[in-house]
């Protein structure tokens, strides 16, 4: 991955955690948690090292999905524990606990939020934020979102979410490419009065210098280990949807996402053999089989394309086989019932893309207020 982000020749992107004069005051003889994971760097050196280093009384560390160091399998729970480098209170909040309790949060004065999300819905990093966002306010506690780029920011797609089929991979009535960098969603899902609380909450953002929403990002630490890079980054909004299917989109090989095959019918004759992977997929589909499909591993492919799920559901439903094997799933990923049913009512891509246009015209007049970047 790149590691040089620029604006311009000659202006560097600075992220929000970059800019330690802007919230380092604020937390001098404070308690403060830390939603944080591998991301969460500056330069070379972990948020928690910096605060630490600079006498901050880090209190917890609350770990989303894929855990606090990022090598935790999607969708593998984990417990609370001590982080064995710091010996800081390690707290899940993925799995049972999505939202800490008040002993916990009881017990701090601030919460930083500092992760690297990728701009799609059901990318579970904002759902967590959401959660953290609605215990501190319950808690009386400050919200700090140190904010860092959104790299499929130039893209406003896919169906928005109704709210009969909210759930952790989709919360909130967004469509499934927001074109928002993180702190944005924050601040709509106060303005909004989106979070399930009565209590105001305070919330407060670094937001980044030299940064518009359309421009290239490359991140320099992966999100999560199936994100390895800026192809696979690009393709997640497309390929997430086969997650609802038998079909493998690279778990268990060194291109997670990159990829799509199966081992009975084939779009295309590039072969691979998901295996056990453990801290990236310790159980893959299809494990262990030689499976035929498409290479995308220099595809220029972004934004959402429905082209890929269309054609390999044409090739099942040509050989009488099962495409959706998860519907319920498949409609969770989506936000709605209707992709689904438009997929195997056998409709283009053109088609289903425009069913939801003016969906999407009314949704960017309503994120309108809440945007700290200009494009």
């Amino acid at each position: 991955m790149q590691t040089e982000n620029t604006h311009s020749a000659d202006k560097k992107i600075i992220l929000g955690a970059e800019q330690i004069s802007q919230y380092l005051p604020t937390l001098q003889s404070k308690r403060v948690g830390l939603v944080v994971n591998q991301t969460s760097m500056i330069g070379k050196t972990h948020l928690v090292d910096v605060l630490l280093a600079n006498g901050i009384n880090v209190q917890t560390i609350f770990a989303p999905e894929h855990g606090f160091r990022g090598n935790y399998d999607a969708g593998e729970k984990f417990n609370s524990s001590l982080d064995q480098k710091t010996g800081i209170a390690l707290v899940s909040i993925y799995g049972k606990n999505r939202k800490p309790s008040t002993e916990v949060m009881n017990n701090l004065d601030i919460i930083i939020f500092d992760i690297q999300d990728v701009g799609v819905r059901f990318y579970t990093y904002i759902s967590s934020m959401h959660y953290m966002m609605e215990a501190a306010a319950n808690a009386g506690v400050s919200f700090i979102v140190l904010d860092r780029p959104n790299p499929n920011g130039a893209f406003v797609d896919g169906p928005i979410l109704k709210p009969e089929f909210s759930s952790f991979v989709g919360m909130h009535e967004i469509p499934l490419l927001h074109g928002m960098t993180v702190g944005e969603p924050a601040l709509m899902f106060k303005g909004e009065k989106w979070l399930n609380t009565q209590k105001l909450l305070d919330l407060r953002f670094v937001t980044m210098k030299n940064y518009t929403r359309t421009m290239f990002y490359s991140l320099p630490v992966k999100p999560s280990p199936n994100l390895p890079n800026d192809t696979a980054i690009r393709l997640y909004p497309s390929l997430g949807f086969f997650e609802a299917t038998p079909i493998s989109i690279g778990r268990g090989t060194d291109f997670p996402f990159q990829v799509i095959g199966h081992n009975k019918v084939s779009v295309g004759q590039f072969a691979f053999t998901p295996i056990s992977t453990p801290g990236a997929a310790i159980s893959p589909k299809l494990m262990n089989e030689k499976l035929l499909g498409q290479d995308l591993r220099h595809s220029q492919t972004s934004g959402l394309d429905l082209n890929f799920i269309i054609e390999w559901h044409t090739v099942f439903k040509a050989n009488g086989m099962t495409f959706f094997t998860r519907p319920s799933f498949m409609d969770k990923l989506s936000g709605t019932d209707t992709l689904r049913k438009a997929i195997e009512a056998g409709k283009k891509a053109e088609e289903i893309k425009a069913s939801w246009q003016n969906d999407l015209a009314d949704f960017t007049k309503l994120r309108s207020p809440y945007l700290l970047y200009s494009f």
